[in-house]
């Protein structure tokens, strides 16, 4: 008996969003149209970007990599979630988890990163405008693109390397839709002390770095927009950020809940709610939050439309002829 105890876990199941039937299609269909337009939108956004060149500029420049980087980030999970509510069986095998886990940490981390990038730029533009081309020189913006991306792949595999090295006996049941670490922190029949305080430190030393910088920029745009005098020049310092704060509000408020939360079962479905947000809502709302209330964007759309229209005319014309 203590020898099958032993046996190391090489399949997880997963208890998935829901265990109605009745409802599993109805999900399939969600959250398939939000996976859709999370991929058209932040394709859109990028290309939208590149070709014009109005928006070659250091903020457009950050969005483009977010929107890269949320494509990865959704496709991590949602294929695999919506793959579960139509599947009798809702296993992965442990190679499989360990991979979703490790990008899943690496692209969340460095998606907060980004969104800190994004914040020392407003407040470039907002407390330095004059300083503004020689502060955020292009050679700047790709280190900050390339420092993101290091320091989130590089403690992703501190934790990953750390959870994965565990004795996973006897339970594989997750309670959740995907490799969640608490989750399966919970699973491991070894001890798990130091594993925990390394999670912790890396989730929490990633997020307060990222939140610090964010809430430092943003208390500098503040007292920099009140000397404003006009209250139209107030207000369109403050547009200027708005999507922006949007975005981390969304993004923050949804991680925040699932990892700061004390540890109960009367959270576990309001956890998977969280969850799907800042996995799978938030990679969709981040584009259309930025084309929807950035005047530029929604010329170049509108633009773009217009021309694929005079395209159809005069495609229809020529078949006509």
């Amino acid at each position: 008996m203590e020898v099958i105890n032993r046996t190391q876990v090489k399949v997880f199941v997963f208890t998935g969003l829901t265990d109605n039937g009745k409802l599993a299609p109805f999900l399939f269909i969600l959250f398939l149209h939000i996976y859709m337009v999370t991929i058209l939108a932040n394709i859109g956004m990028m290309a939208i970007i590149y070709s014009s060149a109005t928006l070659h500029t250091p903020m457009y420049f950050f969005l483009s990599y977010l929107s890269l980087l949320d494509v990865f980030y959704s496709s991590v999970i949602t294929p695999k979630m919506m793959h579960d509510l139509v599947s009798v069986s809702k296993t992965i095998s442990f190679s499989s988890c360990a991979l979703q886990f490790y990008f899943l940490a690496a692209l969340g981390s460095t998606e907060s990163f980004f969104l800190s990038n994004m914040a020392y730029d407003r407040y470039a533009a907002i407390c330095h405008p004059l300083h503004y081309v020689s502060i955020m020189t292009k050679q700047k913006c790709l280190s900050l693109v390339f420092l993101a991306i290091s320091i989130g792949f590089l403690q992703a595999s501190g934790q990953t390397s750390c959870v994965f090295s565990l004795q996973f006996c006897r339970y594989n049941l997750i309670n959740h839709f995907y490799c969640h670490p608490p989750s399966l922190l919970r699973l491991s029949c070894s001890d798990t002390f130091s594993c925990d305080m390394i999670t912790i430190y890396f989730i929490g030393t990633c997020g307060f770095c990222s939140l610090v910088i964010i809430l430092v920029s943003y208390i500098l745009i503040i007292f920099s927009i009140l000397r404003i005098k006009s209250s139209e020049g107030r207000q369109k310092a403050f547009s200027t950020c708005s999507s922006h704060l949007m975005c981390i509000c969304i993004f923050y408020g949804a991680v925040l809940f699932t990892f700061l939360r004390s540890p109960s079962s009367d959270f576990e479905k309001l956890d998977k709610v969280s969850a799907i947000f800042y996995s799978v809502v938030t990679p969709m709302l981040n584009p259309l939050i930025y084309s929807l209330r950035n005047q530029e964007v929604k010329r170049i759309i509108m633009q773009a439309v217009h021309n694929l229209t005079d395209v159809q005319k005069i495609y229809s014309n020529f078949v006509k002829h």
